[in-house]
């Protein structure tokens, strides 16, 4: 595996061909950049403050009007924590942005063999394992083209995406 930097990552939105897949399996995350929104919130103060995501939105939506699609997975213990509750409430934004997001109560998924660590996989030939500190922050991305790296990555994907619910039906107990 290798690793690769922020901007090499960030470039591989940009240069896939088709699909970009994202499985997330953590509770909560904490980037620096939405760390401030997220305690705002906590708080009990509005954050409406969304102008952070617009690159995120900007990229998804010049992929989708080239044909590519964006799917992403959530599993999340339920009842969910702050965080997911926070980030629950934008979530439509991505999607009106183009893309496809699903929740997965992790309840549902003891039986699916997963990889050990979030990832991106894009158009079945590059998986980039997103790997954090216990505090939700990024330590290193690093890639792999290895055939059997890159099926396991799909085939999790697409067993979780087969008992995922659409973000906007999903209503956390």
């Amino acid at each position: 595996m290798k690793s690769i930097s922020y901007e090499e990552f960030d470039g591989l939105f940009a240069s896939f061909r088709r699909d970009a897949l994202h499985l997330e399996m953590r509770d909560a995350y904490g980037t620096a950049v939405e760390l401030p929104h997220l305690a705002r919130w906590e708080a009990g103060a509005p954050d409406e403050d969304t102008g952070w995501l617009e690159p995120w939105f900007a990229t998804v939506r010049a992929g989708t009007a080239a044909g590519k699609t964006f799917r992403r997975a959530r599993i999340v213990s339920e009842p969910l924590c702050s965080y997911q509750r926070w980030v629950l409430k934008d979530t439509h934004l991505y999607v009106e942005a183009g893309e496809d997001i699903r929740w997965v109560p992790r309840r549902l998924v003891s039986t699916i063999p997963l990889p050990g660590n979030d990832f991106w996989l894009f158009d079945d030939e590059l998986a980039v394992f997103v790997l954090f500190a216990g505090n939700g922050l990024v330590v290193d991305q690093v890639t792999t083209t290895d055939r059997a790296a890159v099926t396991l990555c799909r085939t999790a994907f697409e067993a979780v995406w087969q008992l995922a619910i659409p973000n906007s039906d999903y209503q956390p107990d």
